[in-house]
């Protein structure tokens, strides 16, 4: 792939390494670049890295009426030799023409999409900021750019990767638990639907559930499957559970739950960590009753932002709560979240294949 760089003027360009003073929030910055790459009549032409700016669509473009838009979250990090890798990248390009057929968008080759995202963060490496758990948030995503009110899927599309220089998603340390509510008045997808494709849809209506999640002073919903009988998904995670003899759960993949890269490099790595997985479905009923007699231990939820997510509490709509752990952080959880930061960061070794160098070539 040639792609076109049209770059800032060095001047304008950061010119020494970024070195923030106090903690970063996660995602809120953005590097000086991004990549982007258009699709007409089923062809990906025109790869570019220019200045992050906006950009311009037709107000009658698909997906501001239609939604056809998927996306990825991806991380890469700087080890001990001051190069920076990207983790499972080639993992969410597979997920990201997943999203591509379920939402009748060309796929692009895996090999294309990792090209471009580690030439972005070749060009702007100098933003990887120099703190303690920090990381380059990567966001790669395609969206419908045809001008057309007919419901159809879109001829043209842009991909585009956009980055940001994050902190730790816990700024104050893993040191606290979350709390979720348990309701029958939401659903995250349902069968035959967009659920198990990273679809900016799913996020839409995801947000009305978090809203309400609030007013009972949770952080998100527990989603369960359309019978209201088996757990689900953990707000925008996959949810997990840990029982006394230290067996990690997790719910079985259907098509109405994400397939979690983070999930599955945890069931990938449990081995090393001596620990033991499996992925079956849960049902609700269940899952309180083994909370309560005390063969759940901990529960939370897997994810790329925070990678772990304790859950210390569930609450119900009636004001009755459901506590795990003594509400708070177990030890299997906190040995999850150190050994994969610490294969994520180069501090332990990582299956092969699972970290890329991003060279340097500009």
């Amino acid at each position: 792939m040639n792609i076109d760089y049209r770059l800032k003027p060095e001047a304008e360009r950061r010119g020494e390494s970024f070195k923030p003073d106090k903690p970063l929030p996660f995602g809120v910055l953005r590097t000086d670049h991004m990549f982007i790459m258009d699709c007409e009549d089923g062809e990906w032409v025109n790869p570019r890295i220019v200045p992050y700016a906006p950009i311009e669509i037709p107000p009658g473009a698909i997906v501001l009426h239609y939604g056809q838009a998927i996306f990825e979250g991806a991380k890469a990090f700087q080890h001990e030799d001051g190069e920076i890798y990207t983790f499972r990248i080639d993992e969410n390009a597979k997920r990201l023409n997943y999203s591509a057929e379920v939402l009748c968008i060309p796929n692009i080759p895996e090999d294309m999409q990792i090209e471009a995202i580690h030439a972005l963060i070749d060009v702007d490496r100098l933003w990887f900021p120099q703190q303690e758990g920090a990381s380059l948030y990567i966001r790669p995503f395609i969206f419908a750019t045809e001008d057309s009110l007919g419901v159809h899927p879109s001829s043209s599309y842009k991909f585009m990767v956009i980055m940001s220089p994050s902190g730790p998603y816990y700024p104050k340390g893993f040191t606290q638990p979350i709390k979720l509510l348990i309701t029958k008045r939401f659903h995250r997808a349902v069968p035959g639907g967009t659920g198990s494709a990273k679809a900016a849809g799913n996020y839409a209506a995801s947000l009305r559930a978090g809203e309400f999640a609030k007013k009972f002073g949770a952080s998100q919903v527990l989603y369960l499957d359309v019978t209201n009988t088996y757990i689900e998904e953990a707000g925008a995670m996959n949810h997990y559970h840990i029982l006394k003899d230290g067996t990690v759960v997790i719910p079985e993949f259907t098509d109405t739950i994400l397939k979690s890269i983070t999930s599955r490099s945890i069931m990938e790595l449990a081995p090393k960590m001596g620990i033991k997985t499996r992925q079956e479905r849960v049902r609700l009923d269940d899952f309180v009753e083994g909370v309560k007699s005390g063969e759940i231990i901990e529960a939370g939820g897997f994810g790329t932002a925070a990678v772990v997510s304790p859950v210390g509490e569930y609450v119900f709509e009636d004001g009755s709560s459901l506590v795990v752990g003594n509400n708070e952080i177990g030890e299997y959880s906190k040995r999850i979240y150190e050994y994969y930061t610490g294969v994520q960061t180069g501090k332990i070794e990582a299956p092969e294949g699972w970290l890329r160098k991003v060279e340097r070539r500009v």
